[in-house]
């Protein structure tokens, strides 16, 4: 008689306690994580609001109209996922600059030159594409650091939005007219939901998923961004690659411009420089959402659930903080507390269990 052979549980699983267990999923499975505590901030501000504790109900229709504000920042970090996956302590601090710019250019297209909408769309992701471009140019091929590459261009993009129009916005009645590709949608059994979030949002979330894990594309990035040595003499086109990787942070920014000018009904030359900007938080929500700083790892779907999480968060705080600007600081600490945690989980996953998804 032979025995039965049983196949040796996986090393992660021997042995291994329920805390145990619970930890390694929380660390290294970021999506779970932040559904989990998604639902931890609704359910919170929702009690809030049952006990009083909120100016306004915290309810469906608020939270659909939130999703507004998700749009630019969702978009924007993804553009960071390219960005920052592509290695070499890849970052993109001027896609706030390029909003502005592109955001400029698409309302002089529009409103000044008398331009038909889609090639005026067109126009803009393309100057968004060829600033994005020059970033890549100087990371890539002149091996410029990318902080240091980028924050020059951020300068220099958000001068020149400033000066495109004499510092002034441009609201003319074409521009104006654009406010309705923002307008809310009824779906049934849905709240209000901005009509952007499946017209613009989504369709760049699928094809930026596809890219990035469906592509060769996609595998020569992480290739590059986890090791460029070994990509190298794995006869991976490195720069190519990288410089890519700027080129579709910009095309992104591009697409945040138009968003942008249609939420605004104007095109504003400090759109995504304004206050804090708009890199910040969109590095922010890419490194919540798993993307890790050192290259080499992270995933879209972390990206879009970690900018919902940021985006509910911000939309409670507002209503749990009313007096002037008092929520609009508060957002600014719990942006910075919420940047230093992931940061410190993506770390710690990677130290204990060399992985993080």
């Amino acid at each position: 008689m032979t025995e039965t052979q049983t196949a040796p549980a996986p090393a992660a699983d021997r042995g291994e306690s329920l805390a145990a267990r619970v930890l390694r999923i929380a660390l290294t499975e970021r999506v779970v994580l932040l559904a989990v505590l998604l639902v931890v901030v609704v359910v919170w501000f929702r009690v809030l609001g049952a006990g009083g504790y909120l100016v306004a109900p915290y309810d469906v229709g608020y939270l659909g109209n939130a999703l507004e504000s998700m749009v630019p920042f969702a978009l924007l970090a993804i553009a960071e996922l390219f960005v920052i996956v592509s290695g070499r302590g890849g970052i993109d601090l001027s896609v706030g600059a390029i909003v502005s710019l592109a955001g400029m250019a698409f309302g002089l297209m529009v409103g000044v030159w008398g331009w038909p909408l889609l090639p005026a769309i067109v126009g803009c992701v393309a100057v968004g594409g060829l600033l994005g471009a020059v970033n890549g140019a100087l990371v890539a091929y002149l091996r410029f650091p990318a902080l240091i590459a980028t924050l020059a261009t951020y300068y220099a993009y958000s001068s020149l939005a400033l000066v495109s129009n004499a510092n002034a916005p441009i609201s003319t009645p074409p521009v104006v007219d654009l406010h309705s590709l923002t307008s809310n949608v009824r779906l049934p059994l849905l709240p209000p939901v901005p009509l952007h979030v499946f017209t613009i949002l989504l369709p760049c979330a699928v094809l930026a998923w596809v890219v990035v894990s469906r592509s060769t594309y996609g595998r020569s990035l992480y290739a590059v961004g986890t090791n460029d040595v070994a990509a190298a003499y794995a006869t991976q086109p490195v720069a190519r690659t990288r410089f890519t990787a700027f080129v579709v942070s910009g095309l992104l920014s591009g697409v945040v411009a138009v968003v942008t000018v249609a939420q605004f009904a104007s095109a504003r030359p400090d759109a995504g420089i304004v206050g804090n900007g708009m890199a910040l938080p969109a590095i922010t929500v890419a490194v919540l959402g798993g993307v890790a700083i050192q290259g080499g790892i992270g995933r879209v779907g972390g990206v879009l659930v970690a900018a919902l999480l940021v985006t509910w968060l911000n939309a409670g705080m507002l209503l749990a903080f009313p007096e002037g600007s008092a929520g609009s600081r508060y957002q600014l600490l719990a942006l910075g507390l919420v940047l230093v945690l992931s940061a410190l989980l993506n770390t710690l996953a990677l130290r204990r269990y060399g992985r993080l998804s």
